[in-house]
């Protein structure tokens, strides 16, 4: 009986861990939008306020809007990057917001049986995108990780934005993490002003960008899932102070919308 139940237990857990279906070229699938534009946009004292968001697995769409449009700060949001998104969710959100946005799938999820990838949403206009290819496949789903990056216009200043989601611990080993990060550090250097921001699967990665020049401002916060401090905003050639507490925070109260919580940090041009 011992032995039937374990083997019961190793088939339910190979079930639940099957393989997802990646998209292997950086060309897509792609899926954009913009709103009508109707006022003017001016920089409001040379500040972004940047939001980051796992919605876990884009469930629950219509709770994570009613998130994004009455918790304070995040209705004051200038860019927000999302994670676990399929194209249909980020168009949702991006609408209610009234935002510019841009979305690549890495992957059609067995479990959900839709696409999973990462969005960019701005209420400045996305002028260039681009879908980043991470490297190293996961061991346990043997997935493919991305960052979906969008150049951003803000009046007549360029910012490069990614939205990140690394591989987590159970996929992949610390160093190949950082692999993952050197990727998006190499594409951002072409650009003086970036935002990188996302689920991270990492703490201690934050120390990668900070060689590399970036300010950490969300390094101190307190946990974003139910044990760690994993997504976090990272920023190049922005005026920030690195540990201020009236630049970041974490908005708690999320309508059960996933199992990490919202993060935002306020980036100062210069």
């Amino acid at each position: 009986m011992r032995k039937l139940t374990s083997l019961l237990l190793l088939i339910g857990f190979t079930a639940s861990c099957r393989a997802v279906l990646n998209y292997p070229s950086a060309l897509g699938p792609r899926y954009a939008g913009a709103p009508t534009p109707t006022t003017t946009l001016h920089a409001d004292g040379h500040v972004l306020r940047v939001v980051t968001y796992n919605v876990q697995w884009g469930k629950h769409i219509d709770r994570a809007i009613n998130v994004l449009k009455t918790r304070a700060p995040l209705p004051d949001a200038d860019i927000v990057v999302l994670q676990e998104m399929d194209a249909d969710g980020t168009r949702r959100i991006a609408d209610a917001l009234g935002m510019s946005w841009v979305y690549y799938p890495a992957a059609v999820h067995p479990k959900l049986g839709h696409d999973f990838g990462n969005a960019v949403l701005s209420r400045w206009p996305i002028v260039a995108d681009e879908k980043l290819m991470l490297p190293h496949i996961g061991g346990l789903r043997h997935a493919q990780r991305i960052a979906t990056a969008a150049t951003v216009l803000v009046g007549t200043v360029k910012v490069r934005v990614y939205s990140a989601h690394l591989g987590t611990p159970s996929d992949i080993r610390p160093s190949k993490r950082r692999d993952q990060a050197d990727m998006i550090l190499a594409d951002a250097a072409a650009y003086a002003l970036v935002i990188v921001a996302g689920d991270m699967n990492s703490h201690g990665i934050g120390k990668e960008f900070v060689a590399n020049g970036f300010v950490w401002p969300t390094e101190h916060n307190g946990f974003t899932t139910a044990f760690f401090n994993w997504d976090h905003v990272f920023l190049k050639g922005f005026t920030t102070p690195a540990r201020d507490p009236r630049f970041t925070g974490i908005v708690r109260d999320t309508l059960g919308t996933s199992d990490h919580d919202p993060v935002w940090a306020v980036a100062q041009l210069p």
